[in-house]
């Protein structure tokens, strides 16, 4: 599952609560696994009455709420924005704090579909969570508001705006978006010799690794329960294959996914290079625990204020077939089906406003999350966050994420306790891929399959 990146104030990790496998990951995992919204009985994506409301004749309500989580420590930057709609629009906002992560407002907004509550207009979904309420039938397309209201969605960045695609509708805009990044500890590179930027390729690390002698450990993957599923998907397709081919699950058996996750499990056991955070990587790095590890993007902002070093950031490490190549991340704007039509253009309109270039400058510049429009004028931004640059230049080589790990219900859950199995308890590789995937096609069988439209 998708968590959120740390503020400044909770980048504080001590160098001993940062480290650990075993009996220290597996706790880690147990304490963040969740069953989350249940699939199944919902009309497949169309909203309730079966029909795309027509647009053209319809007021915008008056009043509306907005529930968030507020990604990156948002909150305050969420509020301007929103004062500023209100001043614009005469749209009242009610600004809720719908849960500290994605999974609680996830669950909030699934209790609140169940027991027939008064609903948002607009509500954060995270990557992992949009579809299952896309199979439900919970959220409404936004092509007709779009239409409505002349969003320019060509000038967000396409792979962002790709990854709420399904079904030749869309169903949520970006909002607080990101990329994975390989940070570094400029000092301990520069102690060890190495050249001042990341690693080209995993192979180079693996030759620096040795060198990098001035923290605990030279790289730290990200804790499994919350970035497994998503980061380790560069390691997949950089050796040339991944979690699914779109609905297809036999990669994870395949002799590349077999190879890939042995590299990864000898780079903790017989290489001894790497090793699991047992709390969030950006915690570890910025305690300079580590010399290097990937986090993301929307951690950036909080990792520079927090690290007592020089830190460095690049594109992840491509592998031995194909790279460099990096996944999105992070949460979109969606509008409820089953609330008017008078709410959801309202809701809507707040959800053009929030993505206004100007709106997503300010945004990132708040959170480190990157902006989501072509358009928007970063000059201001990269002069007091240059490395947000970085994380622009790697969206050209981001591709959408693995159905397996997105579009099914709980997978990032089990992809984070398989991978677990491996490297806190040094589990047989092929055995674990195999009870994953037969895991996984259970899902699929029982809960997408039958609700697919068409």
């Amino acid at each position: 599952m998708s968590r959120l990146p740390r503020t400044p104030q909770q980048l504080t990790a001590s160098r001993r609560s940062v480290l650990g496998l075993g009996a220290a990951g597996a706790g880690a995992l147990a304490l963040a696994a969740c069953g989350g919204p249940s699939v199944g009985g919902g009309s497949g994506g169309s909203d309730e009455g079966g029909e795309e409301s027509d647009f053209s004749s319809i007021e915008p309500a008056t009043e509306i709420s907005f529930w968030t989580s507020h990604p990156g420590g948002s909150k305050d930057i969420e509020a301007e924005l929103i004062a500023a709609f209100t001043e614009e629009t005469g749209i009242t906002v009610n600004h809720v704090t719908a849960g500290s992560n994605y999974e609680e407002i996830a669950q909030r907004f699934q209790t609140a579909q169940a027991a027939q509550d008064e609903l948002p207009a607009v509500v954060v979904l995270s990557d992992v969570w949009w579809f299952r309420y896309f199979i439900n039938g919970n959220i409404a397309p936004l092509d007709p508001m779009i239409e409505q209201l002349g969003i320019d969605v060509a000038d967000y960045r396409d792979s962002l705006v790709a990854d709420y695609q399904y079904d030749g509708k869309q169903w949520a805009l970006p909002y607080g978006r990101s990329t994975p990044l390989f940070y570094y500890n400029k000092d301990h590179f520069a102690a060890a010799g190495l050249p001042d930027r990341a690693p080209e390729t995993w192979e180079e690390f693996e030759e620096w690794a040795p060198k990098l002698t001035q923290g605990d450990v030279a790289y730290m993957y990200p804790d499994l329960a919350g970035y497994a599923g998503w980061t380790l998907q560069n390691v997949l397709w950089g050796r040339g294959t991944s979690w699914s081919e779109e609905w297809d699950l036999s990669p994870l058996t395949s002799p590349e996914t077999i190879e890939a996750f042995q590299w990864i499990q000898d780079s903790v056991y017989s290489n001894g290079w790497a090793q699991v955070s047992s709390g969030e990587s950006a915690d570890t790095f910025a305690a300079g625990v580590c010399s290097a590890t990937i986090a993301s993007t929307g951690s950036l902002v909080g990792v520079l204020e927090a690290s007592s070093f020089e830190v460095g950031v690049g594109f992840l490490p491509a592998g031995p077939v194909e790279g460099p190549v990096c996944p999105t991340g992070g949460a979109g704007l969606g509008v409820p089906a089953s609330i008017t039509p008078e709410e959801q253009l309202a809701g809507a309109m707040l959800i053009e406003f929030m993505g206004r270039p100007e709106s997503t400058v300010a945004f990132s510049g708040a959170t480190g999350y990157m902006p989501i429009r072509k358009s928007a004028d970063i000059t201001e931004l990269l002069e007091s966050t240059p490395q947000i640059q970085t994380a622009i230049d790697q969206l050209e080589v981001t591709r959408t994420q693995d159905y397996a790990r997105v579009f099914l219900p709980g997978a990032d859950q089990e992809m984070a306790d398989s991978v677990g199995t491996m490297l806190t308890a040094e589990g047989d590789v092929e055995q674990a891929l195999t009870a994953l995937q037969a895991t996984l096609q259970g899902i699929y069988d029982s809960q997408i399959e039958p609700n697919l439209p068409g």
